[in-house]
């Protein structure tokens, strides 16, 4: 394995995602589309994962941890609707779930993901 750091998508305070010895670390990914309500946040994150992991050469299939900060504790069985529809079968990774204040008042999720790249 490779003793080199990737990042990807790197600004000046943080980088996207980061990978390391065959194991890929992503940034908290916060919703990108207009502010709705839970559901349409937390299929918007998961789908930015997916995509990062794409990148790095992983998939869902692959996380090894997530950590989901939610701005309401209250929202959990609704972001679960999407997030049970989202993991494949026999693939749920081990998982974290909070109630956090966000940084931008209108993120109601943040989600945070390790993950293996593909052999």
């Amino acid at each position: 394995m490779s003793t080199d750091i990737q990042r990807l998508h790197v600004a000046a305070r943080f980088s996207e995602a980061a990978v390391f010895n065959g194991v890929v670390y992503l940034a908290g990914m916060v919703p990108e589309c207009e502010p709705t309500d839970i559901r349409s946040q937390t299929a918007d994150v998961l789908h930015q994962i997916e995509r990062r992991l794409a990148e790095t050469g992983s998939d869902k299939t692959r996380i090894l941890r997530t950590q989901i900060y939610l701005k309401d504790i209250g929202d959990i069985a609704a972001m679960n609707e999407v997030w049970d529809a989202w993991v494949v079968a026999g693939t749920a990774p081990p998982r974290a779930t909070v109630q956090a204040a966000l940084a931008n008042p209108d993120y109601l999720i943040e989600v945070v993901v390790t993950a293996a790249v593909k052999p």
